[in-house]
């Protein structure tokens, strides 16, 4: 099988691209490489995917170079996007270059292309704003997102819609949830945490590590990819949405306590209220993923923190912080 991957040097990018390589599967890989954080773990994710694996370096929002590069796929799995809810504050139209445009160019992409069979696309539990019932499901409405970064998301589920409907594009969405683990992204809360506590300089908290996050380990997320790779829609329902998270929502201030415990480091905090654009808790109805293709999570936070921080301990001596 040959696979198309976008956003392949990103986090859940990299994953993706090794859990197919290990089927023997073909895979292209695209990334622009943007130095919204540290370059060098791109690199270094890259540099792990080897026989089977090609790379290009393209702005997906660069829709005459992606017309070029389908090349026989039979899939793609479009994980590229702007990330980052409070980034959009500061630049706004990075996201409307990457999560709309860029989106864009991948239904177009996919539309024209004779071998392209199903799009798997990103997007996110930010789509559900501040006021949905938890846990979340598919069924709610996610007409009020709270941030830019979730409304373009909610905008490409909606631009995906309606190539399905008017080319017959046969897709699948993916609502992430809070995903972490090794080879995980520096803007996340538990790796930033992590940064600043080995540093020696505090943590921001809000509402004093109360809020609740539905906190997903990336190799279960990485199951779920796969199964709806392995499971792709029928004419029946040729658009699908589904949430892909761990249904188990945990306390921030347990999140640091585990990083303390494992990282042998006592977190100073700063406390603040709650953004306005943050939910007070997450929580994903996994029950539609489930009856697909078996989707069943089943690494706690506290496996999942000790790996991430071993991991995290190598990348540092790595990049030469110790």
């Amino acid at each position: 099988m040959k696979v198309l991957v976008t956003g392949a040097a990103g986090f859940i990018g990299y994953h993706v691209c090794e859990a197919l390589l290990a089927r023997g599967a073909e895979v292209m890989g695209v990334d622009d490489l943007n130095p919204y954080y540290d370059v060098r773990l791109k690199q270094a994710r890259l540099q792990r995917l080897g026989k089977g694996f090609s790379f290009q370096q393209l702005d997906i929002a660069d829709h005459e170079a992606v017309r070029l590069v389908a090349d026989g796929a039979e899939a793609i799995l479009h994980v590229a996007a702007q990330a980052g809810v409070r980034y959009s504050l500061e630049n706004p139209f990075a996201y409307a270059a990457a999560n709309l445009t860029g989106h864009l160019s991948i239904l177009e992409l996919a539309r024209h292309s004779k071998s392209v069979k199903h799009l798997i696309y990103a997007s996110s539990s930010s789509v559900y704003g501040t006021g949905s019932t938890l846990p979340y499901a598919e069924s709610e409405r996610a007409d009020r997102p709270s941030s830019l970064y979730a409304a373009t998301k909610r905008a490409d589920e909606l631009m995906s819609s309606s190539y399905t409907h008017l080319f017959g594009l046969k897709q699948t969405g993916l609502r992430f949830f809070t995903v972490y683990g090794p080879w995980g992204r520096p803007d996340m809360a538990y790796f930033g945490f992590a940064e600043a506590m080995t540093a020696g300089k505090p943590i921001t908290l809000y509402a004093n590590g109360t809020l609740k996050r539905d906190f997903t380990y990336i190799d279960d997320i990485i199951a779920g990819v796969m199964g709806v790779l392995d499971h792709p829609p029928g004419d029946e329902a040729p658009h699908r949405v589904f949430n892909i998270g761990n249904h188990r929502a945990e306390y921030v201030q347990d999140l640091v306590a585990l990083l303390e415990r494992h990282l042998g480091v006592k977190a100073k905090t700063v406390d603040l209220p709650k953004p306005e654009a943050d939910p007070v808790e997450t929580c994903a109805d996994i029950s539609a993923l489930h009856a697909l293709c078996g989707y069943a999570p089943s690494t706690r936070l506290d496996d999942g923190i000790p790996r991430f921080v071993e991991w995290y301990k190598y990348w540092r001596e790595r990049r030469g912080d110790v």
